[in-house]
C-alpha cells in the first residue's frame, strides 16, 4: 500500500522574537506552519512541517532579501563552522510533535569572485544563509557533523524515527 500526500504551502507568520534561541524560533514557526496547512486542508492529515534558518556564533540567517545581502552572508560564513537548525513538526488531529535537529557545517575560505560567481547564479536568493548545499553551494562545504538532508531543510532520519511514533512505517 502506497502513501497519498499532497504538497501545501503554508500561509504562516514566519516572524518570531530574535531572543528566541535559534532551536526555539525553528520550532515556533515550524508549529505555526503545521497550523495553518491543519486548517487549510479542513481534514484530518498528517501534516508534516519544517522550517530552516542558519546560525554563526547565535547570529541567524534568514534567506537574502538581496544581491548584496548574499555576498555579505557568504563572505561572513566562509572559512568558519555554522550551525543549521530545522524545526520539524508533525501534526495529526490533536496530537502534535515538535524537535528539532542542528547540523553542523563547515565552509573552506572563499574568494570575492566565487562568491560573486555564486551569488550570480541565483541559487542562494531563496536558502536560509544563502546557500543549498544540495546544488553549487555544496562546493563550499569543507565539513559536515550532522544530518545532510537536515541542511536541504528536512531531516529525512529524524523524520523517519517521529513518523513511527504516528504508526507511519516508512521502510515496511
Amino acid at each position: 500500500m502506497g502513501l497519498t500526500y499532497r504538497v501545501v504551502v503554508s500561509d504562516a507568520d514566519e516572524a518570531v522574537d530574535s531572543a528566541l534561541s535559534p532551536s526555539d524560533q525553528v520550532s515556533l514557526i515550524s508549529r505555526r506552519k503545521a497550523d495553518a496547512v491543519a486548517e487549510q486542508v479542513g481534514v484530518d492529515p498528517l501534516v508534516i512541517a519544517a522550517d530552516t534558518i542558519v546560525s554563526l556564533d547565535g547570529q541567524v540567517m534568514g534567506k537574502p532579501h538581496s544581491r548584496d545581502e548574499a555576498v555579505q552572508m557568504l563572505s561572513t560564513l566562509q572559512g568558519k563552522t555554522h550551525q543549521v537548525y530545522t524545526g520539524l513538526t508533525l501534526q495529526h488531529g490533536s496530537r502534535i510533535v515538535t524537535e528539532t535537529e542542528c547540523t553542523s557545517v563547515t565552509f573552506r575560505p572563499m574568494t570575492g569572485n566565487e562568491i560573486a560567481a555564486y551569488v550570480a547564479s541565483g541559487e542562494p536568493m531563496d536558502k536560509a544563509g544563502a546557500y543549498g548545499i544540495q546544488g553549487l553551494g555544496g562546493m563550499f562545504v569543507a565539513g559536515i557533523h550532522g544530518d545532510y538532508f537536515n541542511v536541504m531543510g528536512l531531516p529525512i532520519c529524524r523524520l523517519g524515527i517521529v513518523l513511527k511514533t504516528f504508526g507511519v512505517e516508512v521502510m515496511g
